[in-house]
């Protein structure tokens, strides 16, 4: 009894403090359901958009880190996806990691003359602006070519896009949209290429974004 009143406490709390919590529904919104989808102009939802990154670590196992606050924007048809046309900027400065001090390495600013191990202090933001859509058979997915821009370099990448839901956002009423994503690319490309091939080279990104109709 008293392990069910803990439980049901914050719930209650959020039913007092936002009006009509009671009369929100009880679904996701978004379904996978390419019917939903709606013809124009989206911006991406910084605050549910995320790149996820993976590399290898001494042989041993795996890495993982992330970037947040994720921007971009969205022209998009369903009756048309190959012509569909989609930019994201990414806050490298604002990379996440759980050790402090890989954190401070990657942003680590260089010796006096030379080249930062990775990022640097200060990075610019990333960019990826789309050059080609290639649509999957399933109607659902997606080959979408562009160019990366990530410390100062800029390089074709493929990203392979999964449609994964549509709807109305019930918190802000926009018409949204939402895509997992994944690519890979080396990170001596970028002129990242610190302790290679010790630290992996390749560099295995997971990217899941969320847009919102503009209104």
């Amino acid at each position: 009894m008293y392990r069910a009143l803990i439980l049901a406490l914050p719930l209650t709390l959020c039913a007092l403090a936002v009006p009509g919590f009671s009369q929100m529904p009880m679904e996701p919104p978004g379904k996978a359901d390419m019917t939903r989808v709606t013809a124009g102009a989206y911006t991406a939802d910084p605050s549910h958009s995320l790149i996820g990154w993976r590399v290898n670590h001494l042989g041993f196992n795996d890495y993982f880190g992330l970037f947040g606050d994720v921007s971009g924007a969205l022209m998009l048809d369903p009756a048309n996806l190959a012509a569909a046309k989609v930019t994201a900027t990414i806050p490298v400065a604002k990379v996440l990691t759980a050790s402090p001090g890989l954190t401070a390495h990657l942003l680590k600013a260089s010796a006096e003359g030379g080249k930062p191990d990775f990022f640097g202090a200060r990075p610019a933001d990333a960019t990826f602006v789309s050059t080609s859509v290639v649509p999957g058979a399933d109607g659902k997915s997606a080959a979408i070519t562009g160019n990366l821009t990530l410390n100062g370099v800029t390089k074709p990448v493929t990203l392979a896009a999964k449609f994964s839901g549509a709807g109305t956002n019930m918190m802000s009423g926009a018409a949204t949209v939402g895509f997992h994503g994944e690519a890979t690319i080396k990170r001596s490309d970028f002129g990242m290429g610190f302790l290679v091939p010790i630290v992996g080279d390749e560099v295995a990104l997971t990217i899941t974004i969320a847009f919102e109709k503009k209104k």
